[in-house]
């Protein structure tokens, strides 16, 4: 009898504590998905697509001074690295030899890499493509991995353009793989626009010399969702997705700011202005404003105000502001606070008031003559740009210009943007991967 009661008392508390064991499974907090996700830099512009990071980056450094890690990248990529649960993932194109299929260009390897963010150690490395381009890229500026990767931190979509989207598991599975045919760039200046992640739908934009289009996919099979027709040239702006009045638009730039809905790739509104090589990315402003800008030729920036229809290319009720004078031509703007940092090539920076288009200081010179070609990122109220000549300029953000470090990197040459995360400043260059760290 008392055996059996011990044995009654023990099942009871065996079931007791399986049933607190599942409780507390049950009861944990989901790993946060999606591009936005706090904390990560799954997207080429940060965790909410502006630039800004969460959390805090260092201030002061050099290729010497709190070097956290320092390795090389094999082959040629000027795309920006993502990171996802501690884990880094960057694309490269890797000259493999000579091949007949064009006679001119030599045939490269796609490669798509995870790095360890601790450490910098290699964790595996997957070649998605073996073949030779149709067509070169810009001998200073471009490459055959221009165009940055997007996570949601399930599915890793690496997109080499003419070579092919390729979506892989964080573990480096292949899931699907999708051949939208070759694209042909003004001058060959090569390809680059970053895929983006919303929910299930992969957007990529292809504005080309051929008929340019964007094609919006399912994330988990590749399979085509719609395709809208674009009446532009090359272009390589990142689009965006915003969310006005219970409707998701999918708002792109080239000569003309346009907006999709998301489901159906309906045309929503259009606004014209623009000038040509279209390259900064779209900026959403609270979901109730969007700016697009191109700083060559024609060189102008619209800032629309949501909730329009049909041409609004001449309507002051959404055409909020415009500036026609020391746009970004080829690096993206950082929005923070209200505030719009926007720099030259040649290295002037802009900070206007993002609402009323009030400039707060414009084209002010910075302490050195520099290029840019990487895009500006932000942390803790600092702004950071990363050279052509090798330097690292933090700035404090606000309503004045106040700089706060020249960090110098030595000979190298910044075309990728930088990336923070955790604490830490990521740095890709042309031939080497930094991790910049304070502790």
């Amino acid at each position: 009898m008392q055996f059996k009661s011990t044995s009654t008392a023990r099942s009871t508390a065996l079931g007791a504590s399986k049933l607190l064991v599942a409780l507390a499974v049950w009861t944990l907090p989901a790993a946060a998905t999606g591009p936005d996700a706090k904390g990560e830099w799954r997207q080429w512009r940060g965790p909410t697509n502006n630039g800004v990071a969460e959390g805090d980056a260092p201030l002061k450094f050099s290729d010497t001074e709190n070097v956290k890690w320092r390795v090389k990248i094999p082959g040629k990529g000027h795309s920006t690295p993502l990171i996802s649960g501690g884990t880094m993932y960057l694309t490269t194109s890797v000259e493999s030899g000579t091949t007949t299929e064009t006679g001119s260009l030599s045939a490269h390897d796609f490669l798509v890499m995870a790095l360890d963010t601790k450490t910098g150690k290699e964790i595996w490395r997957k070649t998605a493509a073996s073949t030779s381009p149709h067509e070169g890229y810009h001998r200073t500026y471009g490459s055959f991995a221009s165009n940055s990767p997007v996570t949601d931190g399930e599915v890793l979509i690496a997109n080499f353009g003419s070579r092919g989207v390729y979506a892989y598991d964080l573990d480096g599975k292949l899931l699907w793989k999708k051949d939208l045919g070759k694209l042909y760039m003004r001058n060959a200046f090569g390809e680059g626009i970053a895929p983006v992640l919303h929910g299930d739908s992969l957007i990529i934009q292809n504005d080309h010399e051929g008929q340019s289009y964007i094609v919006v996919l399912d994330k988990n099979s590749g399979k085509e969702l719609w395709r809208a027709e674009r009446d532009e040239l090359s272009s390589w702006p990142q689009p965006i997705v915003v969310e006005y009045d219970g409707q998701k638009q999918l708002v792109t730039s080239s000569t003309r700011v346009r907006s999709y809905d998301l489901e159906s790739g309906d045309l929503i509104w259009e606004a014209g202005g623009l000038g040509g090589n279209a390259i900064p990315a779209v900026v959403n402003v609270d979901n109730e404003m969007v700016i697009a800008m191109t700083g060559w030729r024609g060189a102008n920036l619209l800032a629309i105000r949501l909730g329009g229809k049909g041409d609004i290319t001449d309507d002051p009720d959404y055409i909020k502001w415009t500036n026609q004078r020391g746009n970004s031509y080829t690096a993206s703007p950082v929005l923070h606070d209200g505030i719009l940092y926007f720099v030259t090539d040649r290295g002037m920076i802009s900070a206007f008031d993002a609402v009323s288009g009030e400039p707060h200081y414009s084209q002010q010179r910075l302490p050195n003559t520099y290029s840019f070609k990487a895009s500006p990122v932000a942390a803790n109220g600092k702004l950071y740009l990363a050279s052509e000549q090798g330097d690292v300029i933090v700035l404090k953000m606000g309503k004045s210009y106040e700089v706060l470090a020249v960090n110098n990197m030595g000979d190298e040459m910044f075309v990728s943007s930088p990336v923070i995360h955790d604490g830490n400043l990521y740095l890709r260059s042309e031939d080497d991967l930094f991790c910049i760290s304070s502790d």
